[in-house]
């Protein structure tokens, strides 16, 4: 199978062969891969990459998955699918749209409160993964309407930290 991947800000062609249950052959760039995976969570996969052995940890947005690895966070989108939604509208958001860490990590600061307005880009919650402070920040404006940690809370992805409803837009036909 094809796939056109965007990888942060680069179109990558990706092709892959099914090779068993927990296992494909992967070409990227000219690089070939042999991998082999075994899904420990939802949200965690145990991978062996050319025989090197990775825990990659991925959350899934509206944007596409945010993939955590050894540190580093990166966002894979389906180029093509990425392509179909901008055709259908005019100017894409590249922030995620839910509130969830891409790791498990601990909540260390929560600097809004529920009914508080806030703004595009705003923090609304800090976290500590593998000793790297996270900062999740609002995807638009909009009001806090949930808080679903504390301070000092252990949490893994996919699980929604703050709820934020959007703020209506200016000479949004829709809400007209």
């Amino acid at each position: 199978m094809e796939y056109r991947l965007k990888i942060g800000e680069d179109t990558v062609p990706v092709e892959f062969e099914t090779k068993d249950e927990n296992g494909i052959n992967l070409s990227m760039e000219e690089n070939e891969y042999d991998i082999n995976y075994s899904r420990i969570s939802d949200n965690q996969i145990h991978l062996s990459v050319n025989g090197q052995r990775v825990n990659a940890y991925v959350a899934k947005t509206e944007q596409g998955k945010t993939i955590f690895i050894n540190g580093v966070s990166y966002l894979v989108q389906d180029a093509d699918d990425l392509e179909r939604k901008r055709s259908k509208r005019k100017g894409g958001q590249d922030m995620p749209t839910e509130i969830t860490p891409a790791t498990p990590s601990v909540v260390i600061a929560i600097p809004v409160e529920i009914g508080q307005a806030v703004k595009k880009g705003q923090v609304v919650i800090i976290l500590s993964a593998m000793k790297m402070e996270i900062s999740l920040n609002s995807p638009y404006d909009g009001t806090i309407t949930a808080i679903n940690a504390a301070e000092g809370d252990n949490v893994s992805p996919g699980v929604m930290l703050v709820e934020i409803e959007e703020a209506p837009k200016e000479n949004d036909p829709k809400e007209s």
